[in-house]
């Protein structure tokens, strides 16, 4: 069993990483933080390159935490809630990823909850430093977060469609 939640937590922490990183540099095909800032204005977002920043900082740092299995609760949480902010910008799109939909970000909610629910395992800082078990409320507590964290920041910050004007 250990070994399976170590291949998910290393798969699913260094994704969400490396999404982070393309969204601030040009590294792992990545357009810089210029293209990162772009994108989330195309996506509606207001707060350019700090938004950028700030999404990319949360997806790196909680990506590395979920795969080192270090404060994974607080890992999940990070994780849930930037994947929520990506979920709410396809949407639109339905659920399948060949749509553009948000099949990927779902999965990556719902792994990041359950590693939240078992634990990092027995291979992880987490365990080496004597922080497990943790208590399955974490694993309640987390994904409520992260939720949450996710739905108020695309309420913060994404900027309502502009009315379409009609023309005369």
């Amino acid at each position: 069993m250990d070994t399976g939640i170590l291949i998910l937590r290393l798969l699913v922490g260094l994704l969400v990483a490396g999404h982070g990183v393309q969204k601030i540099s040009s590294h792992l095909g990545g357009r810089g933080l210029q293209g990162g800032t772009e994108e989330f204005r195309a996506d509606g977002f207001r707060g350019g390159a700090l938004t950028a920043l700030a999404a990319g900082g949360g997806q790196i740092g909680s990506g590395l935490l979920l795969a080192a299995g270090f404060l994974t609760p607080l890992a999940a949480t990070g994780a849930i809630g930037v994947m929520t902010v990506a979920l709410t910008v396809k949407w639109r799109h339905g659920l399948w990823v060949q749509n553009d939909g948000y099949e990927y970000p779902l999965v990556l909610i719902v792994t990041a909850a359950a590693l939240a629910a078992t634990g990092p395992g027995a291979w992880s800082l987490d365990a080496a430093l004597g922080l497990t078990p943790f208590p399955l409320w974490w694993a309640a507590l987390a994904l409520v977060a992260g939720l949450g964290s996710g739905f108020l920041t695309r309420l913060v910050l994404h900027r309502p469609p502009a009315p379409a004007t009609a023309d005369r």
